[in-house]
């Protein structure tokens, strides 16, 4: 009996799936209907992404041949891209509302503007480069071939693109700095204004005539092939230092960098020989060290607590420079004939 009651259990469970099968068939024969029955839109949605595509590869090859050889060729590339991608995707957009007609053009908006905010925040950096290079090249703070300073880097624009602006160091090497980095940041455009200011000082001795040193050191800027007459050179006195009087010389010339090295060292070289040539003396710094002992006897007080020796009433007495060079020159002699003979 239990063996009976089993297999009558099996078949009614058998008997219900042969209804889910029949559902199942007819839904994909629906799905294969209904493909059948879009193939037609689906061809002329087809036809119109591959009209906007040609529209778009036209647009960008006029652009980039009509600004091929003029200055805002870079900004016009990155229009003539952007405006590829957006007749792209408006072609997108058409051919699915041709494809799908329930989709109409409001609901189509409302779902790409709940993606636009997840896609805007997955491609923040991007969206901000693309935006501060858009503006950099409208705006044209610097140009390709001006020398800059960014950050830490200086050296010549290689390129302004979209992403990220590349820059060639002076000591050769390559680095592509994010736009937005450059557009937030401050930049020194070295090569903005043709020309730029060098700077240097010279000490000369004490005794030396500073009106003298002051034309000397003019008069050899003002000879110099390179240097500019405008804005003119000038020398300046520009601090009385410990052991000597600083001259500061200043001159202007054409703002790449090769050639300001160059200048640079030959207004040192042409500078130290004119000066040698006058009999002005270019002095190394000096510094006089005196012992503890050797002061003054009226530099105050020497019974009270001085520097290298306890207060009380018999202090050391004075000794100066020259009083310790003529006590040492008279004592060599006695010590040297004392030493033994060898």
């Amino acid at each position: 009996m239990k063996s009976w009651e089993a297999v009558n259990s099996a078949g009614a469970g058998l008997a219900g799936v042969e209804p889910d099968v029949g559902n199942a068939w007819d839904t994909v024969d629906a799905m294969v209907d209904g493909f059948f029955a879009l193939l037609p839109n689906i061809a002329i949605a087809a036809v119109v992404f591959l009209v906007f595509w040609i529209v778009a590869k036209v647009i960008q090859k006029v652009v980039a041949r009509a600004t091929a050889n003029r200055e805002n060729g870079n900004l016009a590339t990155v229009l003539s891209r952007l405006g590829y991608w957006v007749l792209l995707i408006l072609g997108l957009l058409v051919a699915i509302t041709i494809i799908v007609p329930s989709m109409t053009p409001g609901k189509l908006v409302s779902t790409l503007g709940i993606g636009g905010v997840a896609i805007a925040f997955a491609f923040k950096d991007i969206f901000q480069n693309l935006l501060a290079g858009i503006l950099i090249l409208l705006q044209k703070p610097f140009r390709v071939g001006d020398e800059i300073t960014s950050g830490a880097f200086t050296g010549t624009v290689e390129a302004i693109e979209t992403r990220a602006t590349w820059i060639k160091t002076y000591d050769g090497i390559r680095v592509i700095v994010p736009n937005s980095q450059i557009y937030q940041e401050p930049v020194s455009v070295i090569t903005a204004y043709g020309m730029v200011r060098s700077e240097y000082d010279v000490g000369i001795g004490y005794g030396d005539d500073i009106g003298q040193a002051l034309e000397v050191a003019l008069d050899t800027l003002k000879g110099i092939d390179g240097i500019l007459d405008d804005p003119a050179p000038d020398v300046l006195v520009w601090e009385l230092a410990g052991s000597t009087v600083n001259l500061r010389m200043r001159w202007w010339t054409n703002p790449k960098r090769a050639n300001v090295v160059v200048k640079h060292s030959e207004v040192l070289r042409k500078v130290a020989e004119a000066m040698g040539a006058a009999g002005i003396d270019l002095p190394f710094p000096t510094r006089v060290v005196l012992l503890h002992d050797q002061t003054e006897a009226t530099d105050g007080d020497r019974t009270k607590q001085r520097e290298g020796w306890p207060a009380g009433d018999s202090p050391p007495p004075a000794r100066t420079v020259a009083g310790a060079l003529i006590q040492a020159a008279e004592q060599a002699p006695a010590q040297q004939g004392d030493k033994p003979a060898t």
